[in-house]
């Protein structure tokens, strides 16, 4: 094992390619407050392996591979389900959705 930093985080967006970013939570307690605070921060990380959407990832720190490129996905902890009935009943709650929950822009109101 080298001394390369190691994180887990969650895939937020994979529209580039072969780059994805990663949102990683961090939660710790506020030294003097005492408060429980939580931070994200996302982070761009080359991506060889065809990450998705929700993929739970670990990344591990490299050399520089572009302007904002520090990290690699180095593996896949937990891949994200989607079901089509899930993504089918989120289509047709879309299409429905304007009429039956907002009026409609071209209606006047007095």
């Amino acid at each position: 094992m080298n001394r390369r930093r190691r994180m887990t985080g969650v895939v937020a967006s994979n529209k580039m390619t072969r780059t994805v970013v990663v949102e990683i939570r961090r939660t710790f307690r506020h030294p003097l407050y005492r408060k429980v605070v939580h931070r994200t921060k996302r982070v761009k990380a080359h991506d060889e392996l065809g990450c998705q959407i929700g993929d739970q990832v670990q990344i591990v720190e490299s050399r520089p591979l572009s302007r904002e490129k520090r990290w690699v996905v180095e593996k896949i902890l937990k891949r994200e389900v989607r079901s089509a009935e899930g993504a089918l009943a989120a289509e047709e709650w879309l299409a429905r959705a304007p009429s039956d929950v907002a009026p409609s822009v071209t209606e006047e109101t007095p």
